[in-house]
């Protein structure tokens, strides 16, 4: 479904981004692999990930190119897109996968590790997808695809920095579909469960966060890829502004707000009425502070 197009992966030397960037390149498609080379709290880990999946791609076949930019600098993240162009001669679609965690509870959470995330997940997803947004107006054609977390859409402890990176990342996917669908561009997100780096660093302390973690290395990042490699494609079906999950065999679409109920009163609000009236009356459709475990309460599929 790729034959012939261009495709950058960030964050793509392990885990999902990996499996995305081999399967995009079976799917026909040229590959910019990028990644920095770090570990999953952003140290330097490992300066040769790209250039090893580049050459996992090459021996099979495939077409593909290293980027160790890094997508948290703008500059550096233009050059991201410009490999792309120097390497193949144009750009059609941007997975962006670039992540890391330094998860604390909310109360410990220093202003370091709260920069850090928002930067690589945030400012990542914004720094690329801009550059990328230039060669797509002008030749009017291209796909995004942005990964969220059921983390964010739903809720989990200690990841304030995550969740609200990854929530932010949705709403700047939106933006991206509204703002540039007259160019024929689209844009989507996907939350994808499966074992990765990022997942690995879930709790086993207790017998169901083991059962928990055993259940997450039953779902391969390349269960991602067909959903991805879709979206990315030039089929009719691919929609733009959606917000997926994919959780082994399963496809979900996740909702987006919209208002569930509404109260009012001729003469208007005063606190004690909104306290006796309108917050009794919205309350059954008050959400619960549930994690994204206790929403996904079935095994795998």
């Amino acid at each position: 479904m790729l034959q012939d197009k261009v495709v950058v992966v960030t964050g793509a030397g392990g885990g999902i981004g990996k499996a995305l960037a081999l399967e995009i390149a079976r799917a026909g498609a040229s590959v910019v692999v990028n990644d920095i080379g770090v570990s999953l709290t952003g140290e330097s880990d490992d300066l040769g990930a790209a250039e090893k999946v580049v050459r996992e791609i090459t021996e099979a076949g495939g077409k593909a190119a290293a980027s160790t930019h890094n997508v948290s600098d703008p500059a550096s993240a233009a050059e991201i897109v410009r490999t792309a162009i120097d390497a193949f001669g144009r750009l059609d679609g941007v997975v962006n996968n670039a992540g890391i965690l330094r998860d604390g509870l909310f109360h410990k959470m220093s202003h370091e590790n709260w920069d850090a995330v928002v930067k690589v997940h945030l400012y990542g997803t914004f720094n690329v997808s801009r550059a990328a947004a230039t060669v797509f107006r002008e030749q009017g054609s291209g796909a995004y695809v942005h990964m969220t977390s059921t983390s964010a859409l739903i809720g989990n402890f200690g990841q304030a920095n995550y969740m609200a990176a990854k929530m932010g990342i949705a709403a700047l996917s939106k933006s991206i579909a509204l703002d540039m669908e007259r160019f024929g561009v689209r844009s989507n997100c996907i939350a994808p469960f499966a074992w990765s780096r990022m997942t690995s660093s879930l709790p086993t302390e207790t017998p169901e966060q083991i059962a928990r973690v055993e259940k997450f290395k039953q779902m391969v990042p390349e269960k991602i890829a067909p959903l991805a490699i879709c979206l990315l494609s030039d089929s009719a079906a691919a929609p733009s502004g959606q917000i997926f999950t994919v959780r082994n065999n399963e496809i979900m679409l996740m909702s987006q707000p919209r208002p569930l109920r509404s109260v009012h009163r001729s003469e208007g609000w005063t606190p004690q009425s909104v306290a006796e009236h309108a917050l009794p009356a919205l309350a059954s459709q008050f959400y619960p502070l549930e994690r994204s475990e206790h929403v996904f309460t079935w095994d795998p599929v």
